[in-house]
């Protein structure tokens, strides 16, 4: 599957910015793109901003492939705490399910 790669911009991406990068989005997905991969290496200080941009591509995506490379440790954990941290093409931690008791002590009931 060929892959187009478009570039977040960094350091502080406008509204504006957002915006134009949703319209190209859409024109390269309008034009036959089966996967965008967006380039994060220029965000050096993420921020909202950069959270709001993501989200807007995201949407306008509409479930096709959207992917985020080259996010530093600042935007992954933006991504993580807003639940856009599919876009990382990593698997989310998840909670253990209800009920399940990690560890015992010695004056714990039994169940």
């Amino acid at each position: 599957m060929e892959t187009t790669r478009l570039v977040l911009p960094g350091p502080d991406p406008t509204a504006r910015d957002a915006v134009l990068l949703c319209a190209r989005l859409a024109r390269l997905y309008e034009d036959g793109a089966r996967a965008v991969v967006c380039d994060a290496r220029a965000v050096t200080e993420p921020g909202l901003a950069h959270v709001e941009a993501l989200a807007r591509m995201r949407l306008t995506a509409r479930g096709r492939p959207l992917r985020v490379i080259g996010a530093g440790d600042g935007l992954r954990a933006l991504l993580d705490l807003v639940g856009l941290v599919e876009l990382l093409g990593e698997a989310e931690e998840r909670e253990p399910p209800g009920r399940v008791q990690e560890g015992v002590e010695a004056d714990d009931p039994a169940p």
